[in-house]
């Protein structure tokens, strides 16, 4: 890959986590919200939905980083297809939409 496409590719991963942060802070508030009984059923469904995202995006965080990840990650990510379980954080498919592909 060229010096610009992995420029391209910094950039837009910058502003998939810059957006994941701005949810986050949504997601919190909402929590936060709730605890004081103001938080309606939407934003409370949204917020979980965030946090479901949060917690696939530190599981595969921490699957990086177990011995022999290369094989094990796309093993994990077939297994979870034939299940149709989603294990892909959707800001990791935001980013490849650009790519056609997935793995």
């Amino acid at each position: 890959m060229g010096l610009i496409k992995y420029q391209k590719y910094l950039l837009q991963l910058k502003e998939v986590f810059l957006e994941e942060n701005q949810e986050n802070t949504k997601m919190l508030d909402v929590y936060f919200k709730f605890i004081d009984g103001k938080a309606t059923d939407d934003e409370l469904n949204d917020a979980n939905k965030q946090l479901e995202e949060l917690i696939k995006s530190l599981g595969m965080g921490f699957l990086v980083l177990l011995p022999f990840s290369p094989v094990t990650i796309p093993y994990l990510v077939k297994k979870a297809k034939e299940h149709k379980i989603d294990i892909i954080p959707r800001w990791y498919k935001s980013l490849r939409k650009h790519q056609d592909t997935l793995e």
